[in-house]
C-alpha cells in the first residue's frame, strides 16, 4: 500500500487517499455516497465519475464495490441518478454483480407517493468475486422437518430420489435486506447502520482483507471492518466527520 496507512481514516478527498495507493490494493469498498440533494454534507461535492475510475484502478481482481444509494425526488420525479452511477460503473469495466435492496424497517414519509423504504446496494466486481460468504439466516418453510427426496432434473430426465432426509432450518437470504434505520445518536446527517455495513464486510471480504470507504462519515464501515478483524482505510472530507468517527471507533 504505496504511501497510504492502514487502520487511518484520511480526512481529504477521497481521489487524494486512492492517488496514493498501488493498483489492485483493496479488496472491499463499503460506502454509501450522498447524493443528489437528499443529504446536506457540508457544502461538498464529489467527482463521481473520477471516483469511479479509481475506484476500480485500486480495487483487487475478485474484489468488490458496495455502492448503496438512492435517488432525490425532484420536481415530481425521482431523479435516477442511482441508475446512470450503476451503469458508469460498469464503463469503468466492474461487473454488476447483484443490484440489492435495503428495505429500512423505520417508515420515511413521503407526501404524493407511497412511503419510501428503500435504497439501492449495488454490489460490483472486479472479474468474479473472489470471496462470497453467504449469510444463511433466512427461515426456511418446513425447516427441520424430515422431507421426501424430491424430484431432481438431471440431464433433462426425471429421478426420484430414494429415502428421507431433514432440510435446513436455515438458508441463504434474499438480496432484500431488511434493516432497521435506529437512532442517529452523531452529528453526522447520513449515518447508515451498523448491521447494514457488518454484513457487507461478512459477505464479500475474510479476515485480514482491507476494506475501503472513501467517504467514511461517522466511521460505520472502520468500526465494522475491525470488529470483524479486517483492515480499513478511510476517506473523509469533513474535520467534524472525522472526529466523530474516532470517537466512534476508538471512544476517543
Amino acid at each position: 500500500m504505496a504511501h497510504t496507512q492502514l487502520d487511518k481514516i484520511y480526512n481529504e478527498n477521497c481521489l487524494d487517499t486512492m492517488a496514493r495507493m498501488e493498483d489492485n490494493s483493496i479488496d472491499l469498498t463499503v460506502t454509501s455516497p450522498p447524493y443528489d440533494n437528499l443529504r446536506t454534507y457540508n457544502g461538498y461535492s464529489f467527482d463521481f465519475e473520477s471516483i469511479a475510475k479509481e475506484l476500480y484502478r485500486v480495487t483487487k481482481e475478485g474484489g468488490v464495490v458496495v455502492w448503496v444509494v438512492g435517488d432525490a425526488t425532484i420536481k415530481g420525479s425521482e431523479t435516477g441518478t442511482s441508475f446512470r452511477q450503476a451503469l458508469y460503473f460498469k464503463e469503468c469495466g466492474f461487473n454488476l454483480h447483484d443490484t440489492m435492496i435495503w428495505e429500512k424497517t423505520g417508515r420515511v414519509p413521503t407526501q404524493d407517493r407511497y412511503y419510501n423504504v428503500i435504497e439501492y446496494m449495488f454490489v460490483f466486481s472486479k472479474g468474479k468475486p473472489k470471496t462470497m460468504n453467504f449469510i444463511t439466516d433466512h427461515k426456511c418453510v418446513n425447516g427441520g422437518r424430515k422431507q421426501r427426496k424430491d424430484s431432481v432434473i438431471n440431464k433433462g430426465e426425471n429421478k426420484k430420489g430414494n429415502g428421507f432426509f431433514i432440510r435446513n432450518e436455515y438458508g441463504r437470504r434474499s438480496n432484500i435486506w431488511r434493516i432497521h434505520i435506529g437512532k442517529n445518536k452523531t452529528k453526522h446527517p447520513a449515518i447508515f447502520p451498523e448491521q447494514l455495513a457488518n454484513d457487507h464486510i461478512i459477505s464479500w471480504s475474510n479476515e485480514g482483507d482491507i476494506v475501503y470507504d472513501p467517504f467514511m462519515g461517522s466511521g460505520t464501515t472502520a468500526k465494522m471492518a475491525l470488529l470483524n478483524n479486517r483492515r480499513y482505510i478511510g476517506s473523509e472530507l469533513s474535520e467534524e466527520y472525522c472526529k466523530i468517527a474516532e470517537e466512534r471507533i476508538y471512544g476517543r
